[in-house]
């Protein structure tokens, strides 16, 4: 929204041509620009903001969460070749073998892919499962206010049982998903047996061998977990990191032409700091447009 752009739609506003929908949205769009721009900015100059007082607290943060994050990346690194050679480890275990028996073998090795498999599908079932306990725990509390709210026996007697049906089937679904569990971890103890079954026919030297495997999975197990607790917390790294560039670079790219410090840290950038610039005059002006200011 240019300057003469607005004088044309106040212009048209006279006439009562409204647009106040539009308005709003192009607000919308033009902020979500001028935040990631705000954060960009301050992802690009955040080193160079340490002599402004004001951005102080900013500053050291950023260094202290790089720092953080570094030690993060440096472990998951570490845990990586950890689990590439745990794989490694895990493939020998299920190759080598001898050429007798070869039957057998095979259908060890096939029997332990379908317990990834169901192992898998039943740690789906138990996340779609908790999501549900959510669902319901959120639906249960809606029904307590409404029916706490409700004075006469009629009011919020359609919304109340929508909420009723709703927990009725989310109790279905749980309960469905609470099958299937067991029917996998049925399954799962059926095609643990069936592996034991298989070590006692191969012998000594199979029992051996599936030990070797079965560590290997659990390796490989341990490290995922510690590896997605990593990941989540160079995530939230990440989050926090993004907050203070966005304040950094909306603090420094508002004063850029009266701050001495925010002049010299943002000498590189003075185009797009005039399009953020642009957009916040924009930004008010379609709220003005909108009648919200």
């Amino acid at each position: 929204m240019t300057p003469s752009r607005y004088i044309i739609a106040r212009f048209a506003q006279a006439f009562g041509y409204h647009r106040r929908n539009l308005r709003m949205a192009d607000a919308a769009s033009e902020m979500h620009l001028l935040r990631a721009a705000e954060a960009q900015l301050g992802f690009e100059l955040w080193e160079k903001v340490e002599p402004i007082e004001e951005l102080s607290i900013e500053y050291w943060n950023l260094r202290r969460f790089v720092k953080e994050k570094n030690i993060v990346l440096a472990k998951v690194q570490e845990w990586q070749s950890k689990l590439d050679r745990a794989h490694e480890e895990r493939i020998q275990a299920l190759t080598i073998a001898p050429e007798s028996n070869q039957e057998l073998l095979d259908e060890r090795e096939a029997m332990l892919k379908e317990l990834e498999e169901m192992s898998v599908r039943r740690d789906t079932v138990v996340l779609e499962a908790r999501e549900i306990r959510r669902f319901y725990d959120g639906l249960k509390m809606k029904l307590e206010v409404l029916t706490k709210e409700s004075n006469d026996p009629n009011e919020n007697a359609e919304e109340i049982a929508k909420v009723k049906n709703r927990l009725e089937e989310l109790k279905a679904k749980f309960t469905e998903l609470k099958q299937q569990r067991a029917q996998i971890a049925e399954e799962i103890k059926d095609g643990d047996a069936r592996i034991d079954a298989i070590d006692v026919q191969l012998g000594e030297y199979k029992s051996n061998r599936r030990s070797h495997a079965s560590e290997s999975f659990q390796a490989i197990s341990d490290i995922n977990k510690q590896m997605s607790v990593l990941r989540a917390e160079s995530g939230l790294l990440d989050t926090q990191m993004r907050l203070l560039h966005a304040e950094i670079g909306r603090f420094v790219s508002r004063r850029a032409h009266q701050h001495e410090g925010c002049a010299t840290a943002a000498a590189d950038h003075r185009s797009l700091i005039e399009v953020m610039r642009s957009l916040r005059r924009s930004v008010t002006l379609n709220h003005r447009l909108a009648g919200t200011i």
